[in-house]
């Protein structure tokens, strides 16, 4: 480790996001904890790590199991003395209309998405508190700032995560530790392949938005596969904020798409953003 080398602690690492940006932080000489909650997921890690140069501690974290989370913090504690930076990944995401979705579904995803980040978040805070100084980079989504349909309970989720971060970034400011979230629109990552989830009524002929969901399901291929971008670019991101001197911003958008739909909602009246979404869905399900 060099002197401006950290010791982060990374969950959600068996792919997309955590496992890029665990790779590119070792490869450069971070001190990178790389945590997920199942360990036999852990050989694209274990390639991309050997394959960039690097080297990274994989420990078994589960975000909603809070002795889990104990246990990873404590053996941290135990070998480096601190924690300087925690990124939020882990989370996942579930398509369906809410009158198809469950509520144990829609639990779920709040469990992970959101009480999972404030479980890890609890545990990690006395260390920076101690050390008077961290960084905390939840990793949230465009969902987390706008509302699509067949989304809502990962909107939710998100929406939920982004008034934590704000509510957190007031509060922990005068301990020298600093907040910032990561809103990504579409990337190459597994959330859109074989880690895709449905509700359990998202195939029920009878549901009464089978034909919307079926369309609305094709879109999301669709945009995936032409227009989905490199998770490279959050991995490269992170590590900007990582490196960036005084206080880092506190919302980061990656990409221009997302940037852009970003703009339309804050300053178009909310008529016209509902009839610009609803027209684009509209003609996307056409093609």
């Amino acid at each position: 480790m060099n002197k401006n080398s950290k010791v982060i602690l990374i969950t959600g690492c068996s792919s997309g996001f955590g496992l890029r940006t665990a790779a590119r932080l070792a490869a450069t000489g971070h001190k990178v904890f790389a945590t997920m909650r199942d360990l036999s997921k852990k050989d694209d890690l274990v390639g991309e790590v050997s394959l960039r140069g690097g080297k990274t501690k994989i420990l078994k974290l589960d975000v909603t199991d809070v002795k889990s989370i104990e246990k990873v913090v404590s053996r941290i504690e135990e070998n480096e003395g601190h924690i300087d930076v925690l990124i939020n990944n882990a989370g996942y995401g579930i398509g369906g209309f809410f009158e198809d979705l469950e509520q144990e579904e829609i639990r779920a995803v709040m469990e992970t998405n959101f009480f999972g980040v404030q479980n890890v978040t609890r545990a990690v805070i006395p260390l920076m508190r101690k050390a008077k100084k961290g960084l905390i980079i939840n990793l949230s989504s465009i969902a987390g700032f706008c509302g699509f349909p067949g989304l809502g309970a990962y909107s939710a989720s998100k929406w939920a995560l982004e008034g934590f971060s704000e509510s957190l970034f007031f509060e922990l400011a005068p301990f020298g530790i600093h907040v910032c979230l990561i809103e990504p629109g579409t990337y190459k990552t597994k959330i859109f392949f074989e880690n895709r989830k449905y509700a359990k009524k998202f195939f029920n002929s009878q549901s009464p938005y089978y034909e919307t969901s079926q369309k609305f399901q094709k879109d999301v291929n669709d945009n995936v596969r032409i227009g989905a971008k490199d998770p490279e670019e959050i991995a490269i991101l992170i590590e900007s904020l990582i490196k960036s001197e005084g206080r880092p911003a506190f919302r980061n958008i990656p990409d221009q798409k997302t940037k852009l739909i970003s703009l339309l909602k804050r300053f178009l009246p909310v008529r016209c953003y509902f009839w610009t979404v609803r027209f684009l869905l509209h003609f996307s399900s056409k093609k």
